[in-house]
């Protein structure tokens, strides 16, 4: 089977699905990380991990990434949130390494009364993260959400909970009050690795599995899509579709 056309000016690649499951490399992420060499990001709704972590982790699978092509939600969000509302008092629902990035992006955290509740990925949510955010919301607090996603599928198949799953269980003890949700679908990874390329989105394909993530957010800011199932990219041309944005 001929190999796919990769004729844009740039590429955003997702990460997990596309060139990698677990700790495993999928079959032809290098091979598509050699074709696009220099004119790629990797945009992820990862809201668990600084890119400094990631990049030290796929060179380990293998995988030449420089932390500078990796575009994480969670970080993005913080850089987001910092740029915004410089200084701003935020109850932050993360990892260890998000909150040491928080603070070093000039976020104040563990504040009374915070501006802002952020939730990422945090292993340690507990009964007395929920209420403290629940109150915090209901004081006027804006909300803001890592990624969307509710789970992803464990090494054993088993559903691993996410961001969203957090994010869900706030919702259910305030309601359905306004928020902002950073990762993809949403436009702002997408827009920022654009940005981070010098490229218009027209101008740059997005590679990934996830039709309602990678291919509603591209659709959404008229990029291309190239679909790609279980890593196969070159050899598998039953497993690709394009889908003009």
């Amino acid at each position: 089977m001929s190999e796919p056309d990769l004729d844009a000016d740039g590429y955003l690649i997702d990460l997990d699905g596309t060139l990698i499951a677990g700790r495993s490399v999928l079959p032809d992420a290098l091979w598509l990380l050699e074709q696009v060499r220099g004119r790629f990001v990797i945009v992820s709704n990862n809201a668990e991990h600084t890119p400094h972590q990631l990049a030290r982790a796929l060179r380990a699978m293998g995988l030449g990434v420089a932390q500078e092509q990796l575009l994480l939600a969670g970080t993005a969000a913080i850089d987001t949130i910092a740029a915004e509302y410089p200084g701003a008092s935020v109850l932050l629902l993360a990892s260890a390494s998000l909150r040491t990035y928080a603070r070093r992006s000039g976020l104040r955290l563990d504040q009374p009364r915070p501006d802002i509740v952020l939730v990422a990925r945090d292993r340690h949510f507990s009964y007395a993260r929920l209420a403290e955010a629940a109150d915090a919301l209901s004081d006027g607090a804006r909300f803001v959400v890592a990624a969307p996603d509710r789970n992803h599928p464990g090494a054993n198949g088993k559903p691993v909970p996410e961001t969203g799953a957090l994010a869900a269980a706030i919702l259910a003890c305030v309601g359905p009050i306004p928020h902002r949700v950073i990762g993809k679908p949403e436009p702002a990874l997408f827009e920022m690795g654009c940005a981070r390329l010098g490229i218009a989105a027209q101008n740059a394909l997005m590679i990934g599995d996830n039709p309602e993530t990678d291919g509603l957010g591209s659709k959404r800011i008229g990029m291309r899509f190239l679909q790609v199932e279980r890593g196969l990219i070159r050899t598998a041309k039953s497993h690709l579709r394009y889908a003009a944005g």
